[in-house]
């Protein structure tokens, strides 16, 4: 385990191509929990039967689509929140060691 973790260190592309295969994974788990979970629960909330996507309001003759933008929000802030949660917990700031 210790030359794979030296390994990593040294190479910064591999561990770059980690992230990415992770974030992605992490990125559908988090949009299937906003989509599934989160989005209904606010559309009830905030009145839109037919999902968070359609919510709008209208001013005047103008309708505001905000329901996708507050849907994308919130996605943004779960995956920010388990990424900097999940880097803090497991200690990941130690294995991105600067080379001497």
């Amino acid at each position: 385990m210790k030359d794979f973790l030296d390994f990593i260190r040294k190479q910064g592309i591999v561990g770059l191509a980690v992230g990415f295969i992770l974030g992605g994974a992490v990125s559908k788990v988090v949009s299937a929990l906003v989509t599934d979970i989160i989005n209904p629960i606010l559309s009830a909330i905030l009145g839109a039967t037919e999902g968070l996507k359609t919510a709008t309001f209208q001013i005047g003759p103008v309708k505001i689509l905000y329901g996708d933008f507050v849907g994308t929000m919130i996605d943004f802030l779960v995956i920010a929140l388990v990424v900097y949660f999940g880097v803090k917990i497991l200690n990941l700031t130690k294995l991105d060691k600067k080379k001497e």
